[in-house]
Parts: C-alpha cells; sequence; structure tokens
C-alpha cells in the first residue's frame, strides 16, 4: 500500500511537472512574463521572510516564541525589501486589468468574471479552514491548550487576511479601471490623499478604526500603479526612475519626521505598525518598488525568455495559492513535532552564529512538509473549467463579504476561546463560498475539464 501510494505520488509529481513544461512552451510571446515572475518572487519572498522572522526556542518543555525584528532592530531597514504586499498588488493590477478587458470584450458579465476569480482565490481558503476546525477539535479533545492552539491556528493563518484584503480590491477592480480611464493618475494621487487624511484621524485625532480603511486607500492606490504599467503610461526611464525616487524620498521622509516606524511589517511591540492596519506609508513604499521592478523590466524580461527560468515559473505558479496558504502550517506542524521531542533543535539562541548558521537546514525542513501539503491540497487550486449560467453581480459579491468577514474575525480573535472552537467565524467562509455560488452544488453543470 505504501509503495503503491508513493508510486501514484511520483506519477502526479511527473505528470504536473510535464504539463508545467508544455504550458511553459505554449506561452505566447505577447504575454509579459515580467508579471508572472514579480507574483512568484513576492510570494517566496512572503515564504522565506515568514519562515527567517520565526525565532522559536523550547524551555522548560514550553515554546518561547520570538520574532527576528522584535529581537533585532538592525532587521527593520530590510524590510522596505522584504515586506512586498505592495507588489503582489502592483502586479495585481496589470492581471485584472487584462483579465476584466478581455471579459469585457468576450461579453461576460460582472457576476461570472468575478465568480472566476474567486474560485481561483478563495477556495483554496476552504480546506485550509476545514484542516484547522477538525485538527482543533480533535486536539482539545485530547487535551490541548486552547491558548496555544489559538497561538498556533494565528500564526498558521496570517496568510488569509492579507488575501482578503487582495479579495476585495479584485472586487473593486472594475470600478477601479473605470476610475483609471476616466481620470487616470488623478486617482493614485486621491489614493495617496484618502490614505493621508485616514491616516491623520487614526493616528493624529486617535479614531483607530478610520484606519482600516486604508485596507482600500492603500491598496487600491497601488493597484491603480499597475493599470498604468499595461496601459504603458509608465514607459521610460525618466518616469520608472522618477517613481523610484519619489516612492523612496517620500517613505523616508516619512519615517524619518512622521510618526510611523521604520519596520514595514507589523510589530506586536510597536504602538504604531506601518502594515496593521496600512498605512500611506506602503503606498511610498509600493511606489518604490515598482519603479524598481520597472526599471530593471528589461533585465527581467531577457531572464524570462529563457526556458529555464520560464518553466520554474509556471512551476510555481500553478501551487502559489496553495503554497501562500499552507506554509505557517508546514511551520506549525515542524515546530509541533520539536515540541513532541522536547524541544530537539529549538534549543539554539536566537540570532547567535549558529542560528544563523543553520537557518539553511531550518529552510530545508520546512520545505519537506510544504510540499507534501501542496501535492495533497494544490488541486483545489485549480478547480474545473465553470460552464454554470453566469450569477447575478451580487451573488459572488456576498460570498466576498462572508469570506472576508470571517478571515477578518479569524484575525482579530483567533480559532478558539476559553469556550473552545469559534465555529461560526470558522464557518462563514465555507458558508461564503458556497452561498455566493462560488463552489458549485453536486447538482449544478460543470466541465471535467481543467
Amino acid at each position: 500500500m505504501v509503495v503503491s501510494e508513493a508510486a501514484s505520488w511520483h506519477n502526479h509529481s511527473i505528470s504536473f511537472l510535464t504539463r508545467a513544461r508544455e504550458v511553459a512552451e505554449r506561452t505566447p510571446a505577447s504575454r509579459n512574463r515580467v508579471v508572472d515572475f514579480v507574483r512568484v518572487l513576492s510570494i517566496l519572498v512572503v515564504v522565506f521572510g515568514h519562515w527567517l522572522m520565526a525565532a522559536i526556542t523550547f524551555e522548560g518543555g514550553e515554546i518561547i516564541p520570538g520574532h527576528l525584528l522584535e529581537l533585532s532592530t538592525w532587521t527593520h531597514p530590510l524590510t522596505w525589501v522584504f515586506q512586498v504586499m505592495p507588489l503582489f498588488f502592483f502586479v495585481g493590477g496589470y492581471s485584472n486589468a487584462l483579465s476584466w478587458r478581455s471579459a469585457r470584450g468576450r461579453g461576460e458579465p460582472y457576476g461570472a468574471w468575478l465568480r472566476a476569480r474567486l474560485r481561483r482565490l478563495a477556495l483554496p481558503v476552504v480546506p485550509l479552514l476545514l484542516v484547522w476546525t477538525i485538527g482543533g477539535w480533535i486536539g482539545l479533545r485530547l487535551g490541548l491548550d486552547w491558548e496555544i492552539l489559538q497561538l498556533a491556528s494565528r500564526v498558521a493563518l496570517v496568510p488569509t487576511w492579507f488575501l482578503a484584503a487582495y479579495v476585495v480590491i479584485v472586487t473593486l477592480a472594475p470600478s477601479l479601471l473605470a476610475l483609471w480611464d476616466r481620470v487616470g493618475w488623478w486617482s493614485i494621487a486621491g489614493g495617496i490623499a484618502l490614505g493621508v487624511v485616514a491616516d491623520a484621524i487614526s493616528i493624529g485625532a486617535g479614531v483607530v478604526p478610520i484606519g482600516f480603511l486604508n485596507y482600500v486607500f492603500v491598496w487600491a492606490t497601488v493597484h491603480q500603479l499597475g493599470y498604468a504599467w499595461v496601459d504603458g503610461t509608465l514607459a521610460g526611464y525618466p518616469k520608472r526612475f522618477g517613481l523610484l525616487i519619489g516612492g523612496f524620498a517620500a517613505t523616508l521622509l516619512l519615517v524619518s519626521f512622521g510618526p510611523y516606524p521604520i519596520a514595514m511589517v507589523g510589530l506586536d511591540t510597536a504602538e504604531i505598525t506601518n502594515s496593521y492596519p496600512p498605512r500611506v506609508t506602503l503606498t511610498f513604499l509600493g511606489l518604490f518598488q515598482a519603479g524598481l521592478i520597472l526599471v530593471l523590466e528589461p533585465m527581467l524580461t531577457r531572464l524570462m525568455s529563457k526556458t529555464g527560468a520560464w518553466t520554474s515559473v509556471v512551476v510555481v505558479s500553478a501551487r502559489i495559492m496553495t503554497l501562500y496558504l499552507w506554509h505557517l502550517t508546514a511551520m506549525v506542524i515542524v515546530i509541533g513535532v520539536g515540541l513532541l521531542v522536547d524541544g530537539w533543535g529549538f534549543r539554539i539562541e536566537p540570532l547567535s552564529g549558529q542560528w544563523w548558521l543553520t537557518r539553511p537546514v531550518w529552510f530545508l525542513v520546512l520545505v519537506v512538509p510544504t510540499l507534501g501539503l501542496m501535492a495533497i491540497f494544490g488541486r483545489y487550486e485549480q478547480p474545473d473549467r465553470d460552464l454554470r449560467p453566469a450569477p447575478a453581480w451580487w451573488r459572488p459579491v456576498l460570498a466576498v463579504g462572508l469570506v472576508c468577514a470571517g478571515l477578518g474575525f479569524l484575525a482579530a480573535i483567533g480559532i478558539a476561546d476559553e469556550q473552545g472552537l469559534n465555529g461560526l467565524v470558522l464557518s462563514l467562509p465555507v458558508f461564503g463560498v458556497f452561498l455566493g455560488g462560488v463552489a458549485h452544488l453536486p447538482w449544478e453543470r460543470v466541465s471535467t475539464a481543467a
């Protein structure tokens, strides 16, 4: 049985790689491969960045959580490169513009377009939540402390609330594109102004909830840059260097003379963070990073013209959501195993020379369960082609509301409390994908083709 399963997994892996090579070979010359490269690069930076930030130790049979940025302030400027969520929204704007314009050209309505986007973005979240629900329920029944479960789940589910922010922007993408077509760069200037106002009220006047509007203002503004890219209004080195230098200078001024910290990643010990909620600093960081990518675009285009490099991008792209969603669950699994073996491998002093030398080993250890989880759950990232009639616009919008509400609550209150599992919160995204028509019901007609 074990040999048979191993052979089946091996054959599946070969088939997957073969299909990826075929896709890479069939890629039309008109495709901007740099967009795919940047998307893959940003997710890989997130994955290895999360793994690197974990400075976990064990003492007296207990987990001592640690965060690299909290233990060493010299790492904070590095987050200007490693905080790559602005890049994800930047290339998202490029892709969503092409996708929506293509849908309009085919006469495809908004409801069908949004449902298709959600099938790729929201469906992979469902198995993740189901696994944590079942695993959490079993763990509590076996005597696991709810506080440990909450800590583990909040670590593992960090990617979901960034995904929720992106899903909101995707939902607004057609309207944002219409705004771009109408007023162009004024839409970016207006977004920056709104972000500044939200920060002023949130930080200056102490009305904290207003700051959360920047999940739209900040990320939508960076998303608009993708529209500028796809429309060619950022062509030429003067504009691109202007974007790079202007974004860097504005970010530097804000952290030097404003209330903003240097670290672009949120820290529990900080009174004000740049990422929770997003601050206008991330808008300018997005300008800087977008300018950098655009300056490097000719070089990256040459790199992506090489068969091996492009095939690697295609392989990762095919499982990019699964990698993003499951990489921290893999880390929690490894930490859990470490707890079972009395902390073996976790007794090295964080930031010591030995700790840094063992980081490559740490990465390799984490890659193994991550690849296993990707092999199991990757199929949900590429659902069957949907041949159902186009839904009314409100159904996928309802799905967005329920999915994002559930993920937002999970980020705020966690998977469990002293009463047990937060079942309603965990179930909201699942209800959303079914009530919103994103996941098809057994009697609905769908194609068997991927």
